[in-house]
């Protein structure tokens, strides 16, 4: 499909109802992952110096938990996407799977089902029902871009990848009229409105994007997809320099995902933050992603991808250790300004760097393996903080700052692993 339209191509029917499900999707990444399930947990499981801990341990492994899912499923994805080339069918089926799930955690948020080991037993369902949603809401991911290449050319592409992050960021502002639901009572008050925004704007994709089916391969092996990260692994240690990337790619991330998912309970727990305060830092960090976004593009093609990669690492360590030892507001917006900064630049100079590493008849391969390895990331980082606020939890408020300054190590070794890259 070609810009033949100027602008006016991005309002097209099967651009336009594609884009929309990035604006769905980001509602519940932004009020689901970041901002309402984490207030509910802290609701729930904290109310002291030590119980805070207790909550940052739920939420890290609720979030290590789906994404280990995440890195069993997803090789068996593409082979699901190879042999029946049907993607819209596959998005549609995730995406009602989290919604359906995100509004369960809703109702099942203010039900009384007793205890279960000291915690109740409500709060429990909603936190294995979090693990589903998130689950399900990232596996639809995996065959949304996928269907990127289906309506675009390799001209175009950059630009409607472009739009649908413009378009996704939107729905962080819209996501955030549920506030005053949540504001008065229960956060788990946010739950079933969230799962409402998600299926109303998901409704454009099912309605009015018109799929034309690829003819489906030969079929192969149900577990092939395994094969396949190993034998692109194995292959890819022909190639040093985008390995030595992965390497680094995977430290950086870790510590990115990780900081963002336990963002909110810091905020509140440590520093002080009311919960309409965070909102507000969060809507700051996600202006400073478009703004890093934007002048990282200039940054990587006057510096280069793989100076702005190592660029990317400094900011990102300033902004852990400031985080690490903020003592007031002041300190911690900028932290979280840093941090915006850093995860919208990521993006931009890891896919790019990746394209100048990697020789172009092995680029979707690397890139499948550069997705999976984000994937693995986002286990070890929140499993190791929740760890380490689970065990330093009778130490109070040093437990989570411990298990923040951890992340700082994280990316200390991406930036030297960075160093061995050829330049």
């Amino acid at each position: 499909m070609r810009n033949k339209g100027g602008w006016k191509w991005f309002f097209t029917m099967p651009i336009l109802s594609w884009a929309l499900y990035d604006f769905a999707n980001t509602i519940f990444s932004s009020n689901i992952t970041t901002i309402f399930f984490p207030f509910y947990v802290q609701e729930i499981a904290g109310g002291s110096e030590r119980l805070d801990q207790i909550a940052s341990t739920f939420l890290s492994y609720a979030n290590a938990v789906s994404s280990f899912f995440l890195v069993v499923f997803s090789p068996l994805f593409g082979v699901w996407i190879d042999q029946s080339g049907r993607k819209k069918r596959c998005v549609m089926f995730f995406a009602f799977a989290a919604i359906l799930s995100t509004a369960l955690m809703g109702l099942a948020a203010p039900q009384n089902f007793g205890n279960w080991h000291g915690m109740p037993a409500a709060f429990m369902v909603v936190v294995v029902l979090f693990v589903a949603a998130k689950f399900f809401y990232q596996s639809s991911l995996i065959f949304y871009d996928a269907m990127l290449p289906d309506i675009s050319t390799k001209e175009t592409m950059p630009l409607l990848s472009g739009f649908g992050v413009a378009i996704g960021y939107m729905g962080t502002l819209v996501g955030l009229a549920v506030y005053p639901l949540a504001s008065g009572g229960t956060y788990a008050d946010a739950f079933l409105p969230t799962a409402g925004l998600f299926l109303l704007f998901t409704l454009p994709l099912v309605l009015f994007y018109k799929e034309t089916p690829r003819p489906a391969q030969a079929k192969r092996p149900f577990f092939a997809g395994y094969r396949d990260v190993w034998e692109t692994f194995k292959d890819m240690k022909r190639y040093r320099p985008i390995f030595l990337f992965m390497i680094v790619y995977f430290f950086l991330n870790d510590a990115i995902a990780t900081a963002i998912a336990m963002m909110a309970v810091y905020a509140k727990a440590i520093v002080g933050f009311s919960s309409g305060e965070f909102i507000l830092l969060y809507l700051v960090s996600t202006i400073s992603s478009i703004i890093g976004s934007f002048i990282f593009g200039y940054v990587t093609r006057s510096a280069g991808a793989r100076q702005a990669v190592f660029y990317v690492g400094i900011i990102l360590f300033a902004a852990l250790l400031l985080g690490t030892f903020a003592i007031n507001q002041p300190m911690f917006w900028i932290t979280g300004s840093l941090f915006g900064v850093a995860l919208g630049a990521v993006w931009v100079t890891s896919r790019v760097l990746i394209i100048e590493l990697s020789p172009e008849n092995k680029r979707g391969q690397f890139f499948g393996l550069f997705a999976f390895s984000g994937k693995l990331s986002a286990i070890v980082g929140p499993l190791m903080y929740g760890t380490i606020t689970l065990l330093l939890a009778d130490h109070g408020d040093i437990a989570s700052r411990a298990a923040l300054s951890s992340l700082m190590l994280f990316v200390l070794i991406g930036l030297i692993v960075h160093r061995k890259i050829p330049a």
